[in-house]
């Protein structure tokens, strides 16, 4: 897992290095998957429930499970990539959003407050804490800042396959939760919207967007739970 991790590190940061005016997202796309290649590994996504991209691109009002394809990044937009490398049998699942050469102090908010809530989950990632400590941790930076937190998606424990017990909500709504214990890996992902929570799907069956056309934010790593600090393994060396 440590070096599944790694490798998607790696492909989501050369992802990332890319962005610029002018660049489509199928391009990026395209360079997502010679960079899997390079490093031995492969997408985790193509083909995943009939899923038809290497990653998931997704642009400004656009939550996840964005479609690459001709589009062409301007000036302003914020994109959401999503890295998921299958190698050597295990799964690294990592995200971020980024500005595409300059983007308005709201977006800047709520990529910030999202990259926060990351980190705020992240540190309830701990043995004997229930997986509601790391849901509420989110929820309570996010609403806090006068976001919202998507409901229809959650993280996932992550391993052998993409999507694995337990559930990671990224709000808390009461009820039974798993308690967390030293070895599971997590995908923690919070997604967060500027303006309201509801979100809907499109007609291709993938790409969700938010209701009221607000931007959108993800950002999310795989996490190991320890006897001791979280062990981040998407953190880029």
């Amino acid at each position: 897992m440590r070096m599944a991790g790694q490798v998607a590190a790696k492909v989501l940061r050369d992802m990332a290095q890319m962005v610029q005016p002018g660049v489509t997202t199928l391009e990026l796309d395209q360079y997502a998957g010679e960079r899997m290649a390079f490093y031995g590994g492969k997408s985790a996504f193509l083909g995943y429930c009939g899923f038809p991209a290497q990653t998931c691109i997704s642009v400004n009002e656009v939550v996840i499970h964005g479609i690459a394809d001709s589009r062409r990044l301007i000036l302003g937009d914020i994109i959401s990539l999503d890295v998921g490398v299958l190698f050597d049998g295990y799964i690294g699942d990592n995200a971020k959003t980024v500005m595409v050469g300059g983007c308005s102090a709201e977006a800047q908010k709520l990529m910030s407050v999202t990259e926060e809530a990351l980190r705020k989950g992240i540190e309830q990632a701990r043995t004997g804490n229930k997986v509601s400590d790391i849901s509420r941790a989110v929820q309570k930076w996010v609403e806090s800042n006068g976001c919202s937190v998507v409901r229809e998606f959650v993280g996932h424990g992550v391993g052998r396959k993409l999507h694995e017990e337990p559930q990671i909500p990224n709000f808390w709504e009461g009820g039974k939760s798993p308690t967390l214990h030293p070895g599971m890996t997590l995908a923690i992902e919070p997604m967060v919207n500027l303006g309201e929570a509801a979100v809907k799907v499109l007609k291709d069956g993938w790409t969700t967007v938010t209701r009221d056309g607000s931007l959108s934010a993800h950002f999310e790593h795989t996490v190991l739970v320890t006897n001791g600090e979280p062990e981040v393994l998407t953190w880029p060396e």
